[in-house]
């Protein structure tokens, strides 16, 4: 009997005795997890946030080390990802949280949406490391030779994006349609090509549409230009738009008029002067004078006698007259590739003389205005060329120091890029900065005539 008992005491302080470790170990691995210590929203440029996996780390809902974090996606999905072949498997960082022990983890999403969540990304705050690192989601390419194009093939495919799909988290169209630009004039300015695919893409901008600028698949651009519609004599009226010198800056068609009694026409020669009167507006000749610099009236007699009298099958003139001239002011831009605009740009401010000098803050010197005809269209090229002949394609920050840091700074910017468009409208040109220590060869401040420049001044 004492043996009896002496083994059920045994046996219950061993059951006890199991218990407490268990309740110790429960203890101690609850004191393990981590805890967040700090979290703040990702606020440097959103594309300089162009991430990929490595491989290394599982996505999770929350911090992986944290309690309650489940497992979105794992190592070996990561891995994959890592080594795909699609721009829709990179990553943009938006968030960070950090541990009390140190990790930091950033909360990424897949440039289709399909993954989000937060991996380890090491030791150190603002920093990729870890599961993640940097991604070039495109790289520079060579222009083409001919640099005037059209939509090979107008309609809702290839359309112009802001940025070639899923190289910036969620690039977006410029237009739904390009079946409303077919004849437009596209000039291409940059070319990239997609790092992971290897698509090239072009930069384009239409000079009479601006809202259709944009990169376009480089195969769904063609330097063919689109022919004409088919004339018909019974029904159409030629129209070219002559100076008053005689020369012709612009022909197109009025189509499908009616004739006096408000019917369709059926014979060449048919008088349709009310209908052609009523379909030449002042906007109809605006838009097919876009790029020549002339303006169109209407009201004008002469054009109103020759609209009265056009009979089916006609070529009539309409007069013109050449617009003043007018200056066009320049947005000046640092960017991060070599006119790759997929990057985003970001506005230089103008130095005046006061002002608190710092890594964005150009010395613009007093040049003459970039000026021409207004409505007439000017290359891309021939910013490029005004600038560096009026020794704008190198600019220059004043010296400036960086909080307690008693260094002498100053940053350097170089032309990479510029945009075609039209005199008398607001252009752009890029550049590509450089920080240096030293003196500044910039030493005047703006001069109060320069005019060419549109950038906002720097406060004092």
């Amino acid at each position: 009997m004492q043996s009896s008992l002496a083994k059920s005491l045994y046996l219950g302080l061993a059951v006890l005795s199991l218990g407490a470790v268990t309740t110790v170990a429960t203890t101690a691995q609850a004191a393990s997890k981590a805890k967040v210590v700090s979290s703040k929203t990702l606020t440097i440029d959103a594309t300089k946030r162009n991430v990929q996996p490595t491989g290394k780390n599982a996505l999770y809902s929350k911090p992986g080390t944290v309690k309650g974090a489940k497992k979105v996606a794992s190592t070996t999905t990561m891995k994959k990802l890592a080594s795909s072949k699609k721009s829709a498997d990179y990553f943009r960082a938006y968030y960070q949280k950090v541990t009390n022990k140190g990790s930091v983890y950033y909360k990424i999403v897949s440039m289709d949406g399909k993954y989000r969540g937060y991996i380890y990304g090491g030791k150190k705050a603002g920093t990729f490391a870890g599961g993640i690192k940097k991604a070039a989601t495109t790289k520079s390419a060579d222009l083409p030779a001919n640099k005037t194009v059209y939509f090979a093939k107008p309609g809702k495919s290839n359309v112009t994006w802001n940025a070639p799909k899923y190289t910036q988290y969620k690039a977006s169209k410029a237009v739904k349609s390009t079946a409303d630009y077919a004849n437009d004039v596209l000039t291409v300015t940059s070319a990239i090509k997609k790092t992971r695919e290897g698509s090239l893409y072009y930069y384009v901008t239409d000079a009479t549409n601006p809202n259709v600028n944009g990169w376009i698949y480089a195969k769904a651009v063609t330097n063919t230009k689109p022919s004409t519609s088919t004339f018909n004599d019974k029904t159409d009226v030629k129209v070219n738009f002559n100076t008053s010198t005689g020369k012709t800056v612009a022909t197109t068609t009025l189509a499908n008029l009616k004739d006096n009694a408000g019917k369709t026409p059926t014979a060449t020669g048919t008088a349709v002067g009310t209908s052609a009167t009523n379909v030449a507006t002042n906007d109809w000749g605006k838009a097919a004078l876009v790029g020549t610099g002339y303006k169109y009236s209407r009201s004008d007699s002469m054009n109103l006698t020759a609209l009265a009298n056009a009979k089916t099958g006609d070529t009539i003139s309409l007069s013109v007259a050449q617009n003043a001239a007018k200056a066009t002011k320049i947005e000046f831009y640092q960017t991060a590739g070599n006119g790759d605009l997929s990057q985003a740009a970001t506005a230089l401010k103008a130095y005046v003389a006061g002002s608190t000098a710092a890594k964005d803050t150009v010395v613009f010197p007093a040049a003459s205005d970039f000026s021409g005809v207004e409505g007439q269209t000017f290359t891309a090229n021939d910013v490029t060329t005004y600038l560096n002949g009026a020794n704008l394609g190198t600019l220059y920050t004043p010296n400036y120091t960086k909080g307690t840091d008693k260094t002498q700074y100053y940053a350097t910017y170089r032309l990479s890029s510029t945009l075609s468009g039209t005199f008398g409208s607001t252009t752009k040109a890029f550049y590509v900065g450089t920080e240096k220590t030293g003196t500044s060869p910039a030493t005047t401040a703006t001069a109060t005539t320069t005019t060419y420049f549109a950038n906002a001044t720097a406060t004092k």
